[in-house]
């Protein structure tokens, strides 16, 4: 059996997520060398990550390893969903539609808004006083 290996990046927030793919009848996968569920210690995030997988069932073909830094838990899990989306389209073109359905190819561009001056946080504005 011929290995191949694949890799790609992503973001969210202010987390970025590089992933190396290898063609594998295994099913491996880590996150900065741990199992995903220890690493990010939700189930609901480590099933949001492997979305991807999931839709193209492909979740025991691949061997994959994920280096994330930056941000929390939810970012990096997000961040390494978009980066196993776009490494899924380097495997084959054939997943573009099936994952374009499930939104999965589209960053999301959401982050912090900045505070704001005069004011206690980004919006959030003292209590006004009439008299």
């Amino acid at each position: 059996m011929i290995t191949n290996t694949y890799s790609s990046s992503g973001g969210r927030k202010t987390s970025k997520a590089r992933v190396h793919l290898k063609t594998s009848s295994q099913g491996k996968i880590l996150i900065n060398g741990l199992k995903p569920i220890k690493y990010l210690e939700q189930e609901l995030l480590v099933q949001d990550m492997l979305l991807p997988l999931e839709v193209t069932n492909t979740l025991d073909n691949f061997e994959i390893n994920i280096k994330v830094q930056g941000g929390g838990r939810t970012g990096q899990a997000g961040a390494a969903r978009l980066a196993i989306s776009n490494v899924l389209l380097k495997v084959s073109a054939d997943y573009k539609v099936l994952l374009r359905q499930f939104g999965l190819l589209t960053r999301d561009p959401r982050k912090k808004e900045r505070k704001k001056y005069g004011l206690k946080a980004a919006r959030k504005a003292p209590q006004f006083s009439k008299r």
